[in-house]
């Protein structure tokens, strides 16, 4: 059995797909592959970067790249984290699972720098519980017993 393949979509894939990656790769450790895309990608947001390290994830690896980059693979979850790429997502070929989740932008939180960050620390837990709940429910659990072992 191969591992699950999931996709994380947004549309500029900078900032809450990002988040979302991180978070996904995080709880869901060697049970799947975790990659995300954008519909019109855009650079990783330094803020999402610093509010994820702050939590002790580091995405600053991690690069914003177009959905059509990754149709070759063989998803078995694709997760929406916007309105916007729920409706913009292209058709995956075989039988693929879909989630939706629309997440507030924190690139469009106004204010203060500390009012803009705390918005992105908001966003980036609701993305951490989320992702959770995602891992929880779909992804099999892996036995601490070896194989064989009742």
């Amino acid at each position: 059995m191969s591992i699950p393949k999931i996709l994380v979509l947004c549309t500029g894939n900078s900032c809450r797909s990002q988040m979302a990656e991180g978070w996904l790769r995080h709880f869901a450790g060697s049970r799947a592959e975790i990659f995300s895309a954008g519909v019109s990608p855009s650079p990783v947001n330094p803020k999402a970067v610093r509010v994820m390290l702050d939590a002790g994830i580091d995405i600053s690896g991690q690069t914003s790249k177009h959905v059509d980059s990754l149709m070759h693979l063989d998803f078995s979850l694709v997760i929406t984290v916007c309105d916007n790429a729920r409706e913009s997502c292209p058709v995956f070929p075989g039988t693929v699972r879909t989630i939706h989740r629309d997440f507030d932008d924190p690139t469009f939180a106004t204010g203060s720098e500390p009012e803009i960050m705390r918005e992105f620390e908001r966003v980036r837990d609701e993305i951490r519980n989320f992702a959770n709940d995602v891992v929880t429910q779909h992804l099999p659990a892996v036995s601490d017993r070896p194989a064989g072992i009742r």
